[in-house]
């Protein structure tokens, strides 16, 4: 196997690195998933906090849970896979993950802004990091007519609360 020089490609580092990191955690997850079956009662439990108060905004928009499993190389953490999707102007209230998230746009437009930083659209094929603990002050479907729909991966401590709404 050769070596490929990042500066060579024409992407730019960030988006390639995320792409990969959002590939690799989906394929690892997925393996996982294969060596330690989980029941969908499991994974419903642990995405409650998630999922509670998450679609407030349309009856379109729904979270639901892919998987859940425990990392057996990472002591006391846990990978986490669930699809957003926001019906037209769909969004989310301001909020912050426990873990590190990575989130992957399968369908429209999302609009998404962390504390500090710019409101950001990202589109079917794009991604995004949030760190654990930064604000996630916009999330939302870019379009008032078309739905939009983004895979998210959590890596976070086992028995976390994925998510926490801020007031």
């Amino acid at each position: 196997m050769s070596a490929i020089s990042v500066s060579a490609l024409p992407y730019p580092a960030p988006s390639r690195s995320t792409a990969l990191a959002v590939v690799a955690g989906l394929a690892c997850a997925l393996a996982i998933g294969k060596a330690l079956p989980v029941t969908i009662d499991s994974v419903s439990d642990a995405l409650a906090p998630l999922c509670a108060t998450a679609a407030e905004s349309s009856p379109l928009d729904k979270i639901e849970p892919i998987g859940s499993y425990a990392l057996p190389n990472v002591p006391g953490k846990r990978v986490t896979i669930v699809r957003v999707s926001y019906g037209p102007g769909g969004f989310s209230r301001p909020h912050r993950h426990a873990g590190s998230v990575t989130a992957y746009i399968t369908k429209g437009e999302i609009r998404s802004q962390l504390g500090g930083g710019p409101v950001e659209t990202f589109g079917v094929g794009q991604s995004f990091f949030e760190p654990p603990g930064s604000t996630h002050l916009v999330s939302a479907n870019a379009s008032m007519t078309e739905p939009a729909e983004l895979i998210a991966v959590f890596v976070a401590d086992e028995g976390a609360q994925l998510t926490t709404f801020l007031d």
